[in-house]
């Protein structure tokens, strides 16, 4: 049996960048307007001078404003200022909420205990904080009758007005209600 020998391959600190942000050898100009460690400004230098301050207080070389001319780039730790980054991003996705619609169906021909029920779930949707849809659901010749539909729909609006709004309500092709908690 004969082995392979695969070469070794040694890779410098790298990053995938999704926010496209260049960073060291990436950014390809003469010229950079500079901004040091401290957040001094220290003018419109050339990359490599850039490159080396960078290297000499063991930074990067961070592309903060690619469109201007020259090009902002700042010396700091790029990996602490993306995990910074992502933090932050993660605590507002934590704050923010999200609206869940459920959807309630209603046939013409509901017996009033049904109704009733449906009526409840949709109280406790709404005390949850979600949007409720009711929607009407017409079969054969029930669509030929759709005032009777409508009737039960407004049914429901009366009933709920004290917890809930009507936001949306139904048009010609479809029935249908989008309630809101007060």
């Amino acid at each position: 049996m004969t082995g392979f020998l695969y070469p070794v391959i040694f890779f410098r600190r790298c990053f995938t960048i999704s926010d496209r942000t260049r960073i060291n050898e990436q950014i390809r100009v003469k010229e950079v307007r500079l901004i040091g460690v401290k957040g001094e400004q220290l003018g419109v230098v050339s990359i490599r001078e850039a490159l080396e301050l960078a290297n000499e207080n063991k930074m990067d070389l961070v592309e903060v404003a690619g469109n201007a001319e020259p090009p902002v780039c700042r010396v700091m730790d790029y990996g602490k200022f993306r995990y910074e980054k992502e933090k932050k991003a993660k605590e507002a996705k934590k704050k923010q909420t999200k609206v869940v619609v459920k959807e309630v169906k209603f046939k013409p021909r509901i017996d009033t205990h049904d109704l009733e029920t449906k009526i409840n779930h949709i109280e406790k949707f709404l005390e949850k904080g979600n949007k409720v849809k009711v929607s009407l659901m017409l079969f054969g010749r029930e669509r030929m009758h759709t005032d009777i539909g409508i009737q039960v729909l407004e049914l429901v609006a009366s009933r709920l007005e004290e917890v809930a709004v009507v936001e949306r309500q139904y048009r010609e092709a479809q029935k249908f209600l989008m309630l809101t908690s007060k």
